[in-house]
């Protein structure tokens, strides 16, 4: 019976595609590692629920470990991948640029091989905005952009595996999209991201670290509306294409700590820091090509996202469970 591969399916997008696929009557395989960048214990309450169903197969790995990944495509019908695993985050790939290529690179090789040599039909690997870096003076960044000029290790590697994907379309005529994630954040959202961080230091009434003067723009896009893309790419078959996928509507730093800041009631007790290395100070998507190609019509605005996922950080937290555990080894 066919299934879908999710690699990195108890993560935060992940997790949700899972919920949509399964929903929607898919077979689903996911397939995490689990690891410690945050609380495995995070992630495995994302999936719970899911590992109940028996159309849904959780396997614990890493996709760097051939043997495992091409034991799953010889054992199963694997008929599409939708691969998220990836080691994220700008500054901890400045930390540890080694472990994020291989990850990110030499991990998506692996699946592209395996979908290749196992007759996969489709492939959808989640990029990233982090590829266009400091883009000067076009706004909003479209597909056609220079994306060669990334600003941090992860931006470079999420470029390398778009380049893997399409030489493995040239070669082979793999059917793969490659989806330029901007800044996805919703319930379940990984606690070093700055929506989280920004609602865990408001609600315990810490310092709230904000680098730079505020004023940087963010296309903050709902999880929902990314599953919905990430959906559409992978059941629209057209060979090779890169697509945006962001709300298309830039929000600044500023903006967004006030209306965390109203949902909760308390007010943000700043404190002050320099630009770091690796940050870019705009993000903002060209989405006309998804919604042309895809159907992507975001949905959620900024203030009923922020609204959703207060509430849901509110919830975990009276039911006493921490959303919010550190990232080990890398300062927030």
């Amino acid at each position: 019976m066919s299934e879908i591969l999710v690699t990195g399916g108890a993560g935060f997008i992940g997790s949700h595609v899972c919920g949509a696929l399964v929903k929607s009557g898919h077979r689903v395989v996911c397939l995490d590692n689990l690891d410690n960048y945050y609380s495995p214990t995070r992630k495995e309450a994302n999936i719970r629920d899911l590992r109940e169903r028996e159309d849904f197969t959780f396997i614990q790995g890493d996709i760097r470990d051939r043997s495992l990944v091409e034991a799953i495509f010889r054992e199963r019908e694997i008929v599409s991948v939708v691969h998220l695993a990836a080691r994220a985050g700008v500054r901890a790939s400045i930390a540890d640029p080694l472990l994020y290529t291989d990850v990110n690179v030499n991990g998506t090789m692996i699946l592209l091989e395996m979908s290749r040599s196992f007759g996969a039909k489709r492939f959808v690997f989640a990029s990233s905005s982090s590829v266009y870096g400091k883009v000067g003076g076009d706004l909003p960044f479209s597909e056609e952009l220079d994306a060669d000029h990334p600003a941090s290790p992860y931006g470079a590697t999420k470029r390398a595996g778009e380049l893997l994907c399409f030489a493995h379309h040239q070669i082979y005529g793999l059917s793969i999209a490659a989806l330029r994630l901007f800044t996805v954040y919703g319930p379940r959202q990984r606690p070093e991201m700055a929506i989280h961080k920004f609602t865990r230091s408001i609600d315990e009434e810490i310092e709230v670290p904000v680098f730079g003067d505020g004023s940087s723009l963010r296309d903050y896009t709902y999880v929902d509306d990314i599953v919905e893309g990430i959906l559409g790419a992978l059941f629209d078959e057209r060979g090779f294409e890169i697509y945006n996928l962001g709300n298309s509507r830039p929000v600044k730093l500023l903006e967004m700590l006030r209306l965390i800041e109203q949902c909760l009631s308390k007010e943000a007790r700043i404190r002050w820091l320099p630009d770091q290395p690796g940050d870019v100070p705009r993000t903002f998507a060209d989405n006309r090509k998804a919604r042309s190609h895809l159907g992507f019509e975001p949905k959620v605005t900024i203030d009923k996202g922020i609204e959703r996922f207060v509430d849901w950080y509110l919830s975990a937290t009276r039911a006493g469970v921490r959303p919010t555990d550190p990232i080990r080894g890398i300062p927030c």
